[in-house]
């Protein structure tokens, strides 16, 4: 069995057969997924699918590219879903710099005050960085001193070097369809190299479609294309990289 770790299945693309699609996610071995918030309204949605269904769990945060739409009292009502029994994270924040959706300095402050709820939470961050492999890290590094911070950089597209330093502070991370272009040279070295039991699988459906299905919306279904991808990188079984990436995500969010 797989777990998805980074799905949107609030996502308006799934509004004609969502619930068919959950309902049949584990005749499919795709045990649980992790649906995360990008702003209030989905991190509220997110919630409602983690109350509605056993095999969805949630994560609430504010995305750097909704990072300007935060005010003070965003937090607060963050904290409010956080102490929902089915949320598991703080997340997706973090930095992009690809789009500057947010103005930097306003990115930079609102992934610190979310970083700090977590660690006031004692809960798990989901991470995106886009194009601000340094600053992410520098923070994520300064945050984490305390010993107080955890969490998983998501469809990591950093180098192998970076990877490990992530590792190092004790964090995982999660790999999605990308691993499976034809010239995905960055995050196949990433397979190869990372500890197994600092690796994550996730499809961030319904974006970022793995071979062999490009072209068409990603859904959690398609994480076994991740996971095969990484079995063949590393020479392990299908099954033994299903287990331990589910184990890790288990341990990560901390799941029964």
């Amino acid at each position: 069995m797989l777990i998805d770790s980074h799905a949107h299945l609030d996502d308006k693309r799934f509004n004609k057969d969502r619930d068919r699609l959950i309902k049949s996610l584990e005749e499919n071995d795709i045990s649980l997924v992790i649906n995360i918030g990008a702003d209030i309204s989905t991190s509220i949605k997110s919630v409602k699918l983690a109350e509605e269904y056993e095999n969805i769990y949630a994560a609430v945060g504010v995305h750097p590219h909704s990072a300007k739409e935060m005010d003070d009292s965003t937090i607060e009502v963050l904290r409010a879903f956080a102490n929902r029994d089915k949320v598991v994270a703080i997340g997706e924040i973090g930095l992009d710099f690809h789009y500057d959706n947010s103005p930097r300095d306003i990115q930079r402050k609102r992934f610190i005050e979310q970083i700090k709820l977590a660690k006031e939470l004692d809960m798990p961050i989901v991470v995106h960085s886009r194009d601000a492999d340094q600053e992410t890290f520098d923070i994520i590094k300064e945050e984490a001193a305390d010993g107080k911070l955890r969490g998983v950089l998501h469809c990591y597209s950093g180098s192998a070097e970076m990877a490990k330093d992530y590792v190092d502070l004790g964090f995982y991370i999660s790999l999605a369809g990308p691993v499976t272009f034809k010239n995905a040279r960055k995050p196949r070295e990433v397979a190869k190299t990372v500890p197994i039991d600092r690796l994550l699988v996730e499809t961030d459906s319904p974006y970022l479609t793995p071979e062999p299905h490009r072209g068409k919306r990603n859904e959690p279904l398609y994480v076994r294309h991740v996971a095969s991808m990484i079995a063949e990188i590393r020479g392990m079984s299908f099954e033994d990289v299903g287990r331990i990436t589910s184990e890790n995500t288990k341990k990560l969010f901390n799941i029964d």
